[in-house]
């Protein structure tokens, strides 16, 4: 089934505790591309997001931005270091007997509060293996989410690829209907404008006339180059109602191998109508180019 790289997916997954949202945007790429935009506190999650992308999605650019809420429970903890706390006041003890000559002031707890690192916040502790189930839940959800609809946008672009490749069939065998005609309009050209050019001072043969004929044909002739399109057209039908997934680069060198025969059909035909619909082919191949770059 034909994909495109273009698409959009959201995915959630909410308990008690926790709300956890993962979308994923993708526009073209040559290559799969993901960058993840996360709480850095939970990085720890960050490659098992990207191999659950990979497994699914083998081309695009794909940005993952991921959120995490929680209910009740504060994702910050309060640490007391008592040791410290306990030589803080010891120290300040001291400096109070010896400044004050024997008369003890009082020593608050507010004013050891205010000491350094006695009290300091810290990220709460989180399981990180159960982080991780949560962030593969959302994260599988959006993935589900973005192939469907790059399914959806590939279904719009086989069907308009599949319209212009029956064009260049019919454009291909319009060419290969006028091919034999070359050679006989070019012996009665080559006759006529000949006589005019001796007019009359010598004898023309037929057997000169033919020779020169068959030469022509043999130069111009296109047989091999019309069987190659058409079996590249073959193929093509071929990948557009196949089951593989990402088949992008395998059209893209298709349709380049098509436009070389195009080329040379319209090099070595020598010939004013078969130039035009050359260059009709080549105008539906391009179209195709274009729309293949977004195909994964």
């Amino acid at each position: 089934m034909i994909r495109s790289m273009t698409g959009f997916g959201r995915g959630e997954y909410t308990d008690e505790i926790r709300s956890i949202t993962v979308e994923i945007r993708s526009v073209n790429h040559r290559y799969c591309d993901i960058y993840v935009r996360m709480p850095r506190k939970y990085s720890f999650a960050e490659e098992k997001i990207k191999s659950i992308i990979k497994n699914k999605v083998s081309r695009g650019k794909i940005e993952v931005a991921v959120s995490v809420d929680t209910f009740g429970k504060s994702d910050i903890d309060i640490r007391l270091d008592m040791s410290l706390a306990s030589r803080y006041y010891d120290a300040l003890k001291e400096m109070n007997s010896t400044l004050r000559d024997g008369y003890e002031d009082e020593i608050s707890l507010s004013l050891l509060a205010k000491m350094p690192d006695i009290i300091t916040v810290v990220p709460a502790e989180e399981d990180e293996d159960e982080m991780v189930r949560c962030f593969i839940s959302a994260t599988e959800k959006a993935v589900d989410d973005i192939c469907s609809m790059r399914e959806v946008e590939g279904e719009k672009l086989a069907e308009d690829i599949s319209v212009r490749v029956d064009i260049i069939s019919g454009i291909r065998e319009k060419i290969e209907e006028r091919a034999p005609k070359l050679q006989a309009e070019y012996a009665t050209k080559l006759k006529a404008r000949i006589e005019e050019l001796l007019d009359g001072t010598a004898e023309l043969t037929e057997e000169r006339i033919a020779m020169e004929a068959a030469i022509f044909a043999d130069k111009s002739n296109i047989t091999e180059e019309l069987v190659r399109l058409e079996s590249h057209i073959g193929q093509l039908r071929t990948f557009l109602k196949g089951d593989d997934d990402a088949i992008g680069k395998k059209i893209d060198f298709l349709i380049q191998e098509m436009n070389r025969e195009a080329n040379t059909i319209g090099s070595k035909s020598n010939d004013k109508e078969i130039t035009s619909m050359m260059l009709d082919l080549k105008a539906e191949i391009e179209k195709i180019r274009e729309q293949v770059q977004n195909i994964e």
